[in-house]
């Protein structure tokens, strides 16, 4: 490939380019020049030149502050997404489907993630046969196929290949209706354990009102189960209760659901029911999201008070406001301090606290939160002589925490039913955790 003349200067930055349907996969490192690292070539009616073109449209997007997520080029269309120094981009010349476009890019990532735990140039070089056969997996003649790494991973592996005697066979899982599932696996005791995990998002503001309320929540699954059972999950979802005439049973609205390709969505649809054969081992099942106003799980008041100038001393209540009968774990309080304080002192009520300067926040650690308690910390710091009205302490009081048993939405699992043709029985194992989300 020719030197590119819009390059100045020495760029770090890789290029991922596939075209649909998709046509062809390269990646490509810049530095002066593009150099490909990898290419595939799936069609082979793509001009392979059309590449260059797409690094000097995205720097003139860049420079006239135009970025979009698809560029176009003649009757060429860029469809890209950018991840650390990776630029992964689809070329189309036909009307795609840009959302099954971006879902596969992503997906990829997700796959090349979890074999090299980092996608960059260096895991690409150190990787080549297997980032090749990957390829030529996921993809093939421009249509996506097997993109779920558990099952990639059953017959393309990270180790040297053996030589065996005879014809191949393919992996069952790519022949089996049931792709996420291989067949004929066999467990001396047959479990499975299901976590129901939900973050709460919150954000308040000093007067305690509530900015922001969110909760996420996702339902995890352990399976151990031999042959090729099949799992009903019933939930107090409320529109199946206004189904089946029981709305005055306590129930939750979930938003923004998604399920894991082994849920039958066409039963789902029809009568909200959850049936799916599980994939063996870890994964998750579903993942929701409710819209719903909730107050602080931890509720923190702080007072800042500074003296001459000269130190200051913050004073935090943190008080829990959930049952006694449950108990936050593992609860970090981080309250911001200015940048430029120093010689700390601390008391706490209960628990630990630290000075973490790298990030001007105190730590307040504490191991076990009974519900209905309160607890108090003081922090005193020296401050230098030259007095700032910027209040670093304005930034917002984090809290971190973890409450097993318990969920903030009320959802709850009615039933696990497990059926497999051999009768085996089985035992289900259901386990709710609350825990902080991302804003509190």
């Amino acid at each position: 490939i020719p030197h590119p003349p819009f390059i100045t200067n020495s760029l770090s930055a890789q290029v991922w380019y596939l075209h649909n349907n998709v046509y062809c996969l390269y990646i490509l490192f810049l530095t002066f020049w593009i150099q490909v690292l990898i290419c595939r070539n799936y069609m082979g009616n793509m001009d392979m030149n059309e590449i260059d073109h797409f690094m000097p449209i995205l720097m003139k997007r860049e420079e006239d502050a135009e970025m979009t997520p698809l560029v176009t080029h003649g009757s060429t269309h860029f469809l890209w997404i950018k991840h650390s120094n990776l630029y992964l981009v689809a070329l189309t010349k036909k009307n795609a489907n840009a959302a099954l476009v971006y879902s596969f890019l992503y997906k990829i990532i997700q796959v090349f993630k979890e074999y090299f735990k980092e996608l960059e140039e260096e895991s690409i070089r150190d990787n080549f046969v297997t980032v090749y056969e990957l390829m030529d997996e996921v993809m093939d003649f421009g249509f996506p196929q097997t993109t779920d790494s558990k099952i990639l991973q059953e017959y393309i592996t990270q180790q040297g290949h053996k030589l065996e005697v005879g014809a191949p066979r393919p992996p069952a899982t790519v022949t089996n209706a049931v792709s996420w599932r291989s067949e004929g696996i066999k467990y001396r005791k047959n479990e499975v354990f299901m976590d129901v995990i939900e973050s709460v998002n919150l954000l308040v503001n000093a007067n305690g009102s509530v900015l922001r309320s969110e909760i996420v929540g996702t339902i995890k699954l352990k399976v151990v189960l031999s042959g090729m059972p099949e799992l009903r999950l019933g939930l107090n979802d409320k529109v199946l209760f206004e189904i089946t005439g029981r709305e005055k049973s306590k129930t939750v609205e979930l938003e923004d659901v998604k399920f894991h390709q082994c849920v039958r969505l066409s039963r789902f649809e029809n009568d909200r029911t959850i049936s799916f054969i599980p994939p063996d081992g870890e994964s998750e099942l579903m993942s929701y999201r409710l819209n719903t106003t909730v107050k602080p799980l931890i509720w923190i008041e702080s007072v800042i008070e500074k003296f001459s100038h000269s130190r200051v001393e913050i004073k935090v209540k943190a008080r829990s406001q959930f049952k006694s009968r449950s108990t936050a774990n593992n609860v970090s309080i981080l309250v911001p301090v200015p940048s430029d304080a120093d010689s700390p002192k601390f008391k706490t009520s209960t628990g630990s606290a630290k000075w973490v300067p790298e990030k001007s926040v105190v730590q307040w650690n504490i191991k076990s939160f009974p519900g209905g308690k309160e607890y108090m910390m003081r922090a005193h710091f020296g401050l230098p002589s030259v007095d700032s009205d910027d209040l670093e302490a304005k930034r917002p009081i984090t809290v971190n925490f973890e409450i097993p048993y318990f969920t903030v939405s009320g959802i709850q699992v009615r039933y696990l039913k497990i059926i497999e043709k051999s009768g085996y029985q089985a035992l289900p194992w259901v386990r709710y955790i609350t825990q902080s989300g991302g804003e509190n």
